[in-house]
């Protein structure tokens, strides 16, 4: 996918891999400068990427969950690279395969996830939007998820994590759009990457992605750059009446049919 975003500059939010890194290789290769965050180094390899390709990134290492750290991680972006025009929040966290409900979820496992999910969304939104409406321009994307719209078993923080995302999307979109902001989201199904592998889709899981696929209309898990495309279409002026929308890429997964999932 093309679209024209050069002389742009984006913050990509937990881009080390998976979905993080398609989307801040798809926005660099479309011609905007990118500032890829993660909590460890390893975002230095999307840089690497990046570079490879011709294009122009820097790495800021930044917790997401800490409204001091991202301040700074802020701050830093706009020092070296310039006002910040593209923002898209895709670091997040789940449970692990050992899952409970409620009755027997403990205290830091919610708080774990909500601090990234939900309050890293809120923290960097907020750096960053204030700087846009100041300039009366500019493009928030939140990778959400469809668990935030129809909830899963034995998820219940990432569930209300996400589906606040979905509706903080909302929101945050009514408050700015007068300034020329645009806020969307992106609820992403299944989507293969390195983690969701192991998960679902090895040799030894077999049965249980045969399982999940049987709620899926297209019958496969998508690809990262099935959301990198949603994203640069977000992103870019292609999109310049879209705001306030969430949009599912699911396969058709949540189209309306009973689930186990």
């Amino acid at each position: 996918m093309k679209v024209d975003l050069r002389g742009r500059i984006a913050l990509v939010t937990g881009a080390a891999g998976g979905i993080g890194q398609a989307i801040a290789i798809a926005v660099a290769e479309n011609g905007a400068i990118v500032a890829v965050n993660d909590l460890h180094d390893k975002g230095n390899k999307t840089c690497d990427e990046i570079e490879k390709r011709g294009g122009k990134t820097l790495f800021v290492a930044a917790d997401v969950g800490d409204a001091s750290s991202v301040n700074a991680m802020v701050a830093s972006v706009e020092r070296d690279l310039g006002p910040i025009d593209i923002l898209v929040n895709n670091a997040g966290i789940n449970t692990g395969p050992d899952r409970h409900p409620v009755h027997e979820y403990s205290d830091s496992e919610w708080h774990r996830i909500i601090r990234i999910d939900l309050d890293g969304v809120f923290y960097v939104s907020r750096a960053v939007s204030a700087g846009m409406v100041k300039r009366r321009g500019g493009s928030i994307i939140n990778i959400g998820s469809v668990v935030g719209m129809v909830p899963f078993r034995l998820q219940a923080a990432y569930a209300a994590a996400k589906a606040g995302v979905l509706h903080f999307t909302r929101a945050h979109a009514l408050e700015v759009g007068s300034y020329g902001v645009r806020v969307n989201g992106i609820a992403p199904g299944s989507i293969l990457t390195d983690a969701t592998k192991g998960l679902f889709y090895s040799e030894e899981k077999k049965q249980l992605s045969e399982s999940l696929l049987s709620h899926v209309p297209l019958g496969k898990p998508g690809e990262a750059c099935d959301i990198a495309n949603a994203a640069l279409y977000l992103a870019s002026d292609d999109s310049s009446y879209v705001t306030g929308h969430v949009l599912v890429v699911d396969g058709g997964w949540t189209a309306g049919f009973a689930r186990e999932w």
